[in-house]
């Protein structure tokens, strides 16, 4: 996964600087690394603060691109504000050639990168609305409207904790968007145009009204996978800035319906009529809970319920009647934009009507202005490291107790040196309890530090990012001492991206094969054809590979791994928390499917019959049915 620190999205704007600036010095004290992207003035490049040593980005702003003065008030706007929502500056100097803007370095990719990949769950884009909410409330209690907020001026670190929050804003050099420079910049246009406040087409004075108008965009095309103002050209887009936007309801029915009227009054053509960022911010903030946190692309012209909406088309249609007309040359900043290209005003969503306790019928407003308790991200955090710290000292401890003898620790100590080092550091902790692990087995027992080996190595290049998750596989094998092995896949199946979920189907599959081969024990095939004891093969290393390993390799893990891999993938997809009903219907025909599955590859290679199959198999449906109705809908 390719890491964007303070990229900025228009490569095409600038020829690549000369590599003759790479290596100097600027400002007396930052060294000029590789060049991290360039924006429509400017080149970002990765440098060292040889003072304090320590990585920046330096963005390089020649001066006779900068003959408005926008570099300048790009670092007076910046230097008045200071929130983990927003890039920080450092410094700003120039030279005889160029400006040099001098920020943090934040290592993560664009919100615009992560919808193109579709790597967000509308949880997570709503955890991100909240956070934007919070940054454009700091800069305008400070007096800087940004006015250019948009998917690829807000960067997601990779290590939230690293800046303090899910999402950082940054750029904030546009002082006008109506000025002919930027306007008719090809490629600019685009991803400015789209985003606009109708006001600021129009070249009138703005206040903060055309943030919320921009960040109810940039929400509105994270949630419904499209971006009701881009056409596909210019002109097009800017006969388009203006016009009543369609319901966002319309367009994804399975969202709260205070979420969609909360954006809707976001994105109004009129600014006194829209939303502030406080209610915006509560209403999304109340909303998390209820949203799917499922990662996928949001395919456009597609409702999540079944029902075919393009939100093209929905914005689109003609309303030719003359009050449709009149408001359509009212609101459109140009004159000449014709009839056939008018939104439609959509109808308004009327407040639902619920009983109360002892009350009879009420309205229940869309929106409550006081924030809901969001669901801590470090708490989740915290729990994720206890039970990986949970799994790391179950290992340590069953290895020194049962793997080999005369262990330099005991059992108790070495499980809680274990857990200690794996929650302060998941993975490096992982990793260190791994190679002791080896160091020690390699000496006493060679042959099972090879299993033991074949084991850890796949698991952090399959998860890479996961390191909380390193130790689960061994549930399966646990599974399997109760005959509920078959039961992996439906866990393995609640990770949030389908990589992981196939990384931890098969990392089960195959711990759950070595553990058969180290105990000689049937917990679902039984050891495969060819795999001698352990008795054989424990003091050799040669040994183990040749009556241990391969045998297991050539004789139908790697297939059983496979299905399990697949089933875990698509779970998700048939069990969506929707309909309990249709839940119940995917999640049995999912869990018959996988314990005829794992049945017929037993078959295939003349294993005997898998043990616990049917309990298994209704532990799994059970499992992801639960699972889903506990999170959501997908």
């Amino acid at each position: 996964m390719t890491s964007t620190p303070n990229a900025e999205p228009v490569p095409h704007a600038h020829t690549p600087a000369p590599a003759a600036l790479q290596g100097e010095i600027v400002l007396a004290r930052y060294r000029l690394g590789r060049r991290l992207g360039a924006g429509g003035m400017g080149v970002v490049y990765l440098a060292r603060d040889e003072h304090l040593e320590r990585d920046v980005a330096v963005k390089r702003i020649a001066l006779e691109h900068d003959r408005d003065g926008r570099g300048e008030r790009e670092a007076i706007a910046a230097a008045r504000l200071s929130h983990p929502g927003i890039v920080a500056l450092y410094e700003a100097g120039r030279d005889d050639a160029a400006l040099y803007l001098v920020s943090e370095l934040v290592r993560g990719r664009t919100l615009a990168q992560l919808l193109r990949d579709g790597e967000l769950s509308d949880r997570e884009v709503l955890r991100i609305g909240v956070t934007l909410c919070d940054a454009l409330e700091h800069a305008h209690a400070r007096g800087v409207i940004h006015r250019d907020v948009k998917p690829s001026n807000v960067i997601c670190p990779d290590e939230p904790q690293e800046g303090g929050g899910v999402a950082k804003l940054t750029d904030f050099g546009i002082a006008r968007m109506a000025d002919g420079d930027v306007l008719t910049r090809t490629g600019d246009i685009m991803g400015t145009l789209a985003y606009m406040a109708p006001e600021q087409a129009r070249g009138e004075r703005l206040e903060g009204s055309a943030d919320v108008y921009a960040l109810g965009v940039v929400l509105y095309e994270c949630l419904a996978g499209v971006n009701p103002v881009r056409a596909g050209n210019p002109a097009a887009t800017a006969r388009r800035v203006g016009m009543r936007l369609p319901a966002l309801g319309r367009v994804r029915r399975d969202l709260p319906a205070g979420l969609c009227r909360a954006i809707d009054a976001a994105v109004l053509p009129e600014p006194a009529a829209r939303t502030g960022l406080p209610v915006l911010r509560a209403a999304l903030t109340a909303a998390a809970a209820e949203v799917s946190d499922v990662t996928g692309p949001i395919a456009a012209g597609e409702d999540p319920t079944g029902i075919a909406v393009r939100a093209q088309t929905a914005a689109t249609r003609v309303r030719r009647s003359p009050a449709a007309r009149r408001e359509r040359r009212r609101l459109a900043p140009y004159p000449d934009v014709p009839d056939e290209v008018a939104y439609r005003r959509p109808d308004p969503l009327p407040p639902r009507r619920v009983r109360g306790r002892g009350r009879g019928e009420r309205e229940q407003q869309p929106y409550d202005p006081a924030p809901a308790a969001a669901e801590p991200a470090g708490g989740r955090r915290l729990l994720a490291r206890l039970a990986a710290a949970a799994g790391a000292a179950a290992l340590a401890a069953g290895a020194l107790a049962w793997l080999g003898p005369e262990p330099p620790l005991q059992a108790f100590a070495g499980a809680g040196a274990a857990g200690a080092t794996v929650l302060l550091l998941p993975r490096l902790g992982w990793l260190v309890m791994v190679a002791v692990l080896l160091a020690w087995l390699a000496v006493a027992a060679p042959g099972i530090a090879l299993l033991v080996a074949v084991a850890a190595v796949p698991v952090p290049f399959l998860l890479p990012r996961r390191g909380t998750a390193w130790s689960a596989p061994a549930l399966a094998a646990l599974l399997g001492t109760l005959s509920l092995a078959g039961a992996w896949p439906a866990l393995a199946g609640q990770a949030r991206r389908w990589p992981a979920r196939a990384a931890l189907g098969a990392l089960g599959a195959w711990w759950l094969a070595l553990a058969e081969t180290l105990t000689s024990t049937q917990l679902v095939a039984g050891p495969g054809p060819g795999v001698l004891p352990r008795g054989s093969w424990e003091a050799s290393a040669l040994d183990a590979g040749r009556d241990a390993v391969w045998p297991l390799l050539s004789g139908g893990a790697l297939a059983l791994a496979a299905v399990w891999a697949l089933a875990a993938v698509l779970l998700p997809l048939l069990v969506r928390g929707r309909s309990a009903a249709l839940d119940l219907v995917g999640a049995a025909g999912w869990a018959a499917t996988l314990a005829a599955a794992t049945q017929a590859v037993s078959q295939s290679l003349l294993l005997p019959a898998p043990r616990g199959l049917v309990a298994g198999a209704v532990c799994a449906g059970a499992a992801a049915v639960a699972a889903r109705a506990v999170r959501g809908r997908a």
